[in-house]
């Protein structure tokens, strides 16, 4: 399944998952507050199991049905424009439409999971692997046969399931590293002093996303 050919997609979605991890609105911040409410460092990485549940349940809902779809080997190529088609168009909807849904806001900070989720369903942080994911779930051949079928099948559900499993690490990773930084050495000044907004930057990389997932399944048309 990780085959040589998909090192480069890999790759891809480990670094979605730094990127992801560093953005506060996937919520380190959420463990950093933690960490200071209960006085003690091991409550920022209490976080971890809540906080990647909800992430790696963003990235599955999103990911699973896109790869049933390719599943079917006549319609893969369109799927994928289409899929990626809806990851730019997302991105420019992120461009216009700044603020965050009103219910995001009545969700409290001890429903960590389910906060994750929401914010990364909201975010698109699952439409932005669509692209790299459709791409590594595409046939080699042309199966025939019930058992065929049945085994891409299980091999596209199973690199949907990996990618989702790698991207959440890496984010996980990555965020609590910064929420340790800032709870034991940086301190709240940081947060406050150097407070950075990658709305923009979000979704002009959703836009980009799409735009290289409409690159890559033209590409493999010809």
């Amino acid at each position: 399944m990780i085959a040589a050919g998909h090192t480069g997609a890999w790759l891809g979605v480990i670094a979605f998952g730094v990127y992801h991890g560093l953005n506060p609105a996937m919520g380190w911040p959420l463990a950093v507050a933690n960490g200071l409410a209960e006085r003690r460092g091991q409550a920022v990485f209490a976080t971890v199991v809540p906080l990647g549940a909800g992430h790696l349940l963003a990235m599955t809902v999103v990911l699973v049905p896109f790869t049933l779809l390719a599943w079917y080997v006549d319609w893969s190529q369109p799927i994928r424009i289409g899929a990626s088609g809806l990851v730019m168009l997302f991105g420019v909807y992120r461009l216009i439409q700044r603020r965050h849904p009103r219910i995001l806001a009545r969700v409290r900070p001890q429903q960590l999971a389910l906060w994750s989720f929401l914010m990364a369903t909201a975010h698109g942080a699952g439409l932005m692997l669509v692209p790299i994911t459709l791409n590594m779930c595409v046939p080699t051949a042309t199966a025939s046969g019930h058992a065929a079928l049945m085994a891409a099948l299980g091999t596209s559900l199973a690199t949907a399931l990996l990618v989702s499993i790698v991207h959440t690490a890496a984010m996980i990773a990555c965020g609590l590293t910064l929420a340790w930084l800032v709870y034991r050495y940086l301190g709240l000044r940081f947060i406050t002093r150097s407070w950075f907004n990658l709305d923009t930057v979000w979704a002009l990389s959703l836009i980009a996303s799409g735009a290289a997932g409409c690159l890559l399944a033209a590409t493999a048309m010809r």
